[in-house]
C-alpha cells in the first residue's frame, strides 16, 4: 500500500488538580509513561501528593499504584455518572431491537425517551416526567429501561451525601445490589465495575477533588491543535501545549523547551 499510514497517536496529561496546572504531557496512554514521570520526581515532592485523580483507567490506577502507593485514588464523579448513561443506554437500545426489530427511529418510545432518561432527574420539568413515564409505559414492556434508569439516579445520589463513611457504606451497597440477578446485565456489568473502583469511587466524599481541571486543561490542548491543524510531532505537540497550557512563569522561563 503507498503512502504514509497514519494511526491515532495518544498522549496523557499530568494536571495538578489543586492549582489547575498542566504539569506535562507524556505519550501514550498506558501505565509506562506517567509511571516514569513520577518516578522521577523528587521524593518529597511525590511524598506532598494526598490525593490522586483519575477516570477509571486501569493503566493510570497502575502507575499511581506503582508510584505514589500512599496517595488515595479518587475516581472523577463525572466519570463514574457517565458509565451509568451509557448502561442505560445500552439497555434502551436493547430494548428497542427486542420490542421493535430495528434501530431506534423518529416515532418509537424509547427513540424519543433517549434524551430524557440521561437527563438529571432534578431538571426535568412535570411535563417531561409525565412525558417519560408515558413513553416507558409504551416501550419497555418488561421494566428494564426503568430499572436502569432508577439505578442510574441511585448511583448519581451517592453524591449528595456528606458523611464520609456513609458514602462508602452506600457504595459498596449500590455496587452489590446492581449485580442482583433480577436486574439487566448491562447494569449487572455497571455494578461489577464500581465494585471494583469502590474505594476511588467513595473517597472523594473524603477528598472533594475532581478532574476538572485536567479537563478545562485538554479543552485548551485541542485549541492548540486546532490551531495547528493537528500534530505529527510529540516535541513539538508537547512545547506547545506546555506553554498555552501550563501556566508557565514567563519571568523565570529561560528556554522554549520545557525539561
Amino acid at each position: 500500500r503507498r503512502g504514509r499510514f497514519r494511526a491515532k497517536a495518544w498522549a496523557t496529561g499530568i494536571v495538578d488538580v489543586g492549582r489547575g496546572q498542566l504539569l506535562d504531557i507524556v505519550p501514550g496512554r498506558t501505565a509506562q509513561a506517567p509511571t516514569a514521570w513520577l518516578l522521577a520526581r523528587p521524593r518529597r515532592w511525590l511524598a506532598r501528593i494526598r490525593w490522586a485523580v483519575l477516570d477509571l483507567s486501569g493503566p493510570y490506577r497502575a502507575a499511581f499504584d506503582a508510584a505514589v502507593p500512599h496517595a488515595r485514588q479518587v475516581a472523577d464523579p463525572f466519570h463514574v455518572v457517565r458509565l451509568a448513561n451509557d448502561a442505560l443506554d445500552e439497555v434502551r437500545r436493547r430494548v428497542q431491537q427486542q420490542t421493535l426489530g430495528h434501530r431506534g427511529r423518529k416515532h418509537d418510545p424509547l427513540y424519543r425517551a433517549r434524551k430524557l432518561l440521561v437527563s438529571a432527574s432534578e431538571k426535568i420539568t412535570d411535563a417531561g416526567r409525565v412525558r417519560l413515564r408515558g413513553l416507558l409505559d409504551a416501550g419497555d414492556p418488561y421494566g428494564e429501561v426503568r430499572d436502569a434508569w432508577h439505578a442510574k439516579e441511585t448511583l448519581r445520589s451517592i453524591y449528595d451525601i456528606d458523611d464520609t463513611e456513609l458514602g462508602a457504606a452506600t457504595v459498596e451497597q449500590l455496587a452489590a445490589g446492581l449485580q442482583d440477578p433480577g436486574m439487566p446485565p448491562e447494569i449487572n456489568r455497571l455494578g461489577r465495575t464500581l465494585w471494583t473502583w469502590r474505594h476511588q469511587t467513595a473517597n472523594w466524599h473524603a477528598a472533594r477533588v475532581t478532574n476538572a481541571a485536567t479537563e478545562a486543561a485538554n479543552n485548551l490542548i485541542k485549541r492548540v491543535k486546532r490551531a495547528a491543524f493537528g500534530f505529527t510531532n510529540f516535541a513539538n505537540y508537547r512545547i506547545r501545549a506546555l506553554l498555552y497550557a501550563g501556566r508557565p512563569n514567563w519571568a523565570l522561563l529561560d528556554t522554549l523547551t520545557p525539561t
